[in-house]
């Protein structure tokens, strides 16, 4: 028999179990999505906020030197354990626009990574120059930083740490060894596939395989041998069911029956595994979410950087978080039928406490 919405509500509630540590977070994970923007804390902040006991704002930054964790690309940017790393690399990538507009300027980087063993990207731009290119988000950036970017993407430099938000370099001698010794060609595709289902599921079928084309980013070479081995985990690996005539699949180990139903109020940021899927969440919740954080403020319907909000296992509304004169400021909005209840208003305010904790506000 078919699981129904809220034995999926449920299951999807698993990815929210709390760890001792942001060690134990980034192993169950294997990949957390980071995003710059800040209100009230960066997305990587919000998703271990809720999965880390006692996490505070930045911990992640503060201690990113000493994890077993590195930057980089899988459907998105944001953290791996190496483990997962290891089936990223070697990346093969194309000639980039840097190297056609300053074919010398990646070999000039490359002596300054070996000869420093740390760069700031503003110490690249003072020594180096360059002027200015064209980055992704469809801004400026200086070509000294876009070429320090092209190095880490390929393998060879890695995200040392970050100051204030920057990310400093350094060389990556852990995918040199990669290059000389890949991991199977197999198990690398297997390996980010299952991820993939492990982190987001339960999920449509349709939103999986757009999660695994994402992810030609992060291996861009083996497209269709990433799309081939979607296929083969549907048929082979994965539990697959209908549920309201969407497909939904999830690892075949995961059992549906067993898990308890979700407590509490929590709110939770928008690149959060539990509300990625837009699909999913419009089909489980019955409402469609948005980040309109990029849209222009007078045709937004949820604000700028709403975050849905669950009690037990539904999700009932959205809130925008802002600190002001040193005070958390919450501006919540219910969906229609959702009534205000005591125990709903309680749960709120329990969870608001713990942002003000997270942010460092308790005073």
């Amino acid at each position: 028999m078919p699981p129904t919405p809220a034995a999926l509500r449920a299951l999807a509630h698993r990815t929210l179990t709390r760890q001792p540590s942001i060690q134990a977070a980034l192993n169950e994970m294997a990949f957390l999505q980071a995003d710059p923007i800040r209100a009230p804390a960066r997305a990587q902040d919000l998703t271990l906020m809720q999965r880390v006991r006692g996490y505070r704002a930045g911990d992640l930054e503060r201690l990113y030197p000493a994890l077993d964790a590195e930057e980089d690309m899988l459907p998105n940017y944001g953290f791996v354990p190496r483990r997962v790393q290891a089936l990223l690399h070697p990346r093969e990538v194309g000639e980039t626009r840097i190297e056609r507009e300053h074919p010398e300027l990646l070999d000039e980087v490359r002596a300054l990574l070996r000869e420093s063993g740390e760069l700031h990207p503003r110490e690249v731009a003072a020594r180096l120059g360059r002027g200015r290119v064209a980055n992704a988000w469809g801004g400026q950036s200086a070509a000294s930083t876009r070429a320090l970017d092209t190095l880490h993407h390929r393998g060879e430099a890695r995200v040392t740490r970050r100051v204030s938000g920057v990310r400093l370099y350094g060389p990556a001698p852990h995918l040199a060894a990669l290059r000389e010794r890949p991991l199977p060609l197999g198990e690398r595709l297997r390996g980010a596939v299952y991820l993939l289902a492990a982190l987001y599921a339960p999920l449509p079928e349709a939103s999986l395989g757009y999660l695994v084309s994402l992810s030609g980013f992060g291996l861009p070479h083996l497209r269709p041998e990433l799309r081939a081995a979607f296929r083969r985990a549907v048929r082979e690996e994965l539990h697959g069911e209908k549920v309201d005539g969407l497909r939904y699949v999830w690892p075949a180990d995961w059992d549906v029956s067993a898990l308890p139903a979700p407590r509490g109020v929590r709110l939770v940021g928008p690149f959060d595994p539990l509300v990625w899927d837009r699909r999913r969440f419009a089909h489980l919740h019955g409402w469609t979410y948005r980040l309109e954080a990029y849209t222009p403020a007078e045709k937004r319907q949820f604000g700028y950087y709403a975050l849905p909000v669950f009690q037990a296992e539904r999700a009932v509304g959205w809130a925008n978080l802002r600190v002001e004169g040193g005070e958390l400021r919450a501006d919540v909005t219910w969906i229609l039928g959702v009534r205000g209840t005591a125990a709903l208003r309680r749960g709120l305010e329990a969870e608001l406490g713990r942002y003000r904790r997270f942010l460092g506000l308790e005073g």
